[in-house]
């Protein structure tokens, strides 16, 4: 029994997200393997939710009682996280810094003024766009930031890129596992594999943790959308012996329980290949499920070339992870202008 229940939760989601059968998709792929997909792009009425707000869940207590009152973090220009940072700041009563780098060589006409930005900014946010590139490491822009709180007086708590390196970062989604387990037991069924979109890492360390407690740890599929598959491993790991330590896994979890699959973050990160886009086409067209350039449409295009190779045995349940980030889509408004 992992110990996820000591740590604080300040809510919110709106509690477990729902898990849906995909039969369209499923018959469109084949009929062979079962697609399934858990909706926490659906998990909130903050700023359109998705899965960054799991996490941020197990790191507001911990920003309360340091009496911080301005939340400091940093993303793309069209950051998911970076934006729902600034929910949860306008939600708990913060002020909110957000530093956007140019990690997207992106030139639609309104990248910057659309999207996750602009919710960012109706929501208060101080958001300030800076010319460094990608990296899904510790940014000097991000440090200069917290200090520049500190210089104007105020009280800064720091949640690094997609709050995956935070000491709690990968919390919220132990309880993913836990929460697809009781899920199962209620519909009668168990998930031969996860798929599920890893950048900065903490989303699917998290999941890899809560699956290790029974052992399918290696079932969850880590689609690479960073196009640093290695620096994106190396963080994982980091992330998943801290988590499984802070839940008291008992056991070290195995480098061949890391499944990272780097063959679908081409062209470079944020940047949607022909094959991205027409996953992100089939998706909407199959199912109604609307997913985006940057982080689903990559993961949905990996699990679709992944059942047409054969990879998931016939007869295979895959629940297909949705993490959210449609509000990107936005700033690819040239590429989807006829659908």
């Amino acid at each position: 029994m992992l110990r996820l229940d000591k740590f604080e939760r300040y809510p919110l989601t709106y509690g477990p997200t729902p898990i849906e059968h995909l039969p369209r998709m499923t018959e469109a792929l084949g009929g062979k393997v079962q697609i399934y997909a858990k909706r926490d792009d659906c998990n909130s009425g903050l700023a359109m939710g998705g899965n960054k707000l799991r996490k941020l869940e197990y790191i507001v207590p911990d920003a309360i009682a340091s009496n911080a009152d301005t939340l400091v973090s940093i993303g793309g220009v069209q950051s998911n996280h970076t934006r729902l940072v600034a929910a949860t700041a306008a939600k708990i009563g913060m002020k909110c810094v957000v530093v956007q780098e140019s990690w997207v060589p992106h030139e639609d006409a309104v990248y910057d003024r659309v999207g996750n930005i602009m919710m960012t900014r109706l929501m208060g946010a101080d958001s300030r766009i800076v010319p460094d590139g990608f990296d899904i490491g510790i940014r000097k822009s991000w440090e200069d930031a917290i200090q520049s709180v500190k210089d104007s007086g105020g009280k800064p708590y720091g949640i690094p890129a997609g709050a995956s390196v935070h000491k709690y970062g990968g919390l919220g989604y132990v309880g993913f596992a836990e929460e697809v387990r009781a899920q199962e037991a209620q519909m009668g069924i168990t998930f031969d594999y996860i798929i599920v979109c890893v950048v900065t890492g903490s989303t699917q360390a998290g999941m890899i943790v809560g699956f290790a407690a029974d052992n399918r740890a290696d079932r969850v599929i880590g689609i690479d959308a960073s196009g640093t598959p290695a620096q994106t491993r190396t963080q994982v790991r980091e992330i998943v012996d801290r988590t499984a330590e802070l839940v008291e896994l008992g056991r070290a979890v195995r480098d061949d329980e890391i499944v990272i699959l780097g063959d679908y973050a081409y062209p470079a990160y944020g940047v949607p290949s022909h094959e991205t886009n027409e996953a992100i086409r089939f998706a909407a067209r199959t199912e109604a499920m609307i997913t985006d350039p940057v982080y689903e449409g990559k993961s949905m295009q990996g699990m679709m070339d992944l059942v047409k190779k054969g990879f998931f045995p016939d007869g295979s349940k895959v629940l297909y992870a949705h993490l959210g980030g449609a509000p990107a889509l936005n700033g690819y408004s040239y590429t989807y202008r006829n659908g």
